[in-house]
């Protein structure tokens, strides 16, 4: 069989009629009976919530979303039989190093759109033009315009394999990689199928692993206090948040129904994380990121129908927990946020760390919440691996 490498232009455009649908939907909207208290221990408040979906069916404008998502180059190819959908834009300036970007959950290409014009495009945004870069940012298998999957096997380590085929094809010989959440796994295993090729491996949150839970008194003691904070914050994590990972790891398809059927429900799943994982969480999401680009990542599930997949391919992992990886050898970058809970000793055990900045300000969506901070630093790491 001949391998069909074809890198395809795609376009959204979204038909109406399902833009009608979506509206009829959220006025037709049930939600439950707010519980006692109506406050975000028990999940999304519901007044909160009704406010939102009122602005998502009379304010928000999702052909604007469109124009600006169509404002960059995107194009689709198919690699190990599955659909990839990218944006690929490139900059001007002819020393520019290639940058693989990638997203993690609930998030998806939209993350990355403030920081584009920034990254390949510096001396228009404050920066040298010996800092510019062309960038790629794939949709993940199953997510968005790269879903539905067809088989399974989609673990971190195929993505990466399939990354570094997607910058193949494109002709890049040496480039660098950046990600968070899942990204921030894909990345560092793109480093293991590519290292010839790939310069650098820069993560936001860390690269991995997690501490060998559960952890000796003398293990705990032996950990600076900001890390031994990590450690208690990954275990409250563990206690009161690890729900939707046990759902979606185990049964996908039965939480896809409700997501994929109910515009309100799949809003709510998505929103309960960004108000968990941005910095300050007791600020809400939308005064943090902002309401429209938190529709339009919504969207992107809506519209595509790929809760199930998105689900499937975050948290269905093959492979044993805490099985120690390979170490790629290749330079590899954190940037850890305040909400973030790396811990440089266990991610020295599969990574080559050369560089690792803790800030105290900051959430676990780094493009979307600190952007100027997360381009300087991406910026500075791969100055000297040009």
């Amino acid at each position: 069989m001949t391998r069909n490498e074809e890198i395809r232009p795609f376009r959204i455009d979204i038909d109406q009629a399902q833009l009608d649908d979506l509206a009829d939907r959220l006025g037709k909207a049930r939600l439950p009976h707010e519980l006692p208290g109506d406050g975000w221990d028990t999940g999304v408040p519901a007044g909160w919530l009704r406010g939102l979906v009122d602005y998502w069916r009379d304010s928000y404008d999702w052909r604007a979303a469109e124009r600006e998502l169509n404002s960059f180059p995107q194009f689709t190819t198919e690699i190990e039989g599955q659909n990839i959908h990218f944006l690929h834009v490139r900059s001007a300036e002819p020393g520019a190093l290639p940058l693989l970007l990638t997203h993690g959950w609930p998030g998806s290409v939209v993350e990355f759109l403030d920081i584009i014009g920034p990254l390949t495009d510096p001396v228009a945004h404050g920066g040298q033009a010996a800092d510019a870069f062309h960038v790629v940012i794939p949709s993940l298998p199953g997510f968005g315009f790269s879903g539905p999957v067809s088989e399974g096997g989609w673990d971190t380590a195929r993505i990466g394999r399939v990354w570094a085929e997607l910058m193949r094809r494109l002709g890049y010989q040496r480039y660098g990689v950046q990600g968070g959440d899942i990204g921030g796994a894909v990345s560092p295993a793109v480093g293991r199928a590519d290292r010839e090729r790939v310069v650098g491996v820069h993560t936001n949150g860390g690269p991995g692993p997690m501490p060998p839970f559960p952890l000796s008194e003398e293990e705990r003691t032996s950990l600076s206090a900001v890390d031994q904070d990590r450690v208690a914050r990954i275990e409250a994590f563990m206690r009161e948040e690890f729900g939707y990972i046990s759902i979606q790891s185990t049964r996908p398809q039965t939480i896809a129904y409700g997501l994929v059927d109910s515009p309100v429900g799949q809003l709510a799943w998505i929103m309960d994380k960004f108000r968990e994982w941005t910095h300050p969480r007791t600020t809400l999401p939308e005064e943090i990121i902002g309401i429209d680009r938190l529709l339009t990542n919504v969207m992107i599930y809506w519209l595509t129908g790929t809760a199930g997949s998105a689900a499937y391919v975050g948290y269905a992992q093959g492979g044993a927990w805490g099985a120690t990886l390979d170490n790629s050898g290749v330079p590899t970058a954190a940037l850890v946020f305040a909400h973030d809970v790396a811990i440089r000793r266990y991610a020295e055990q599969e990574n080559t760390i050369t560089r690792w900045t803790d800030v105290d300000r900051g959430g676990h969506f780094a493009a979307l919440e600190e952007p100027e901070l997360l381009v300087s630093d991406v910026r500075e790491f791969f100055r000297s691996l040009r």
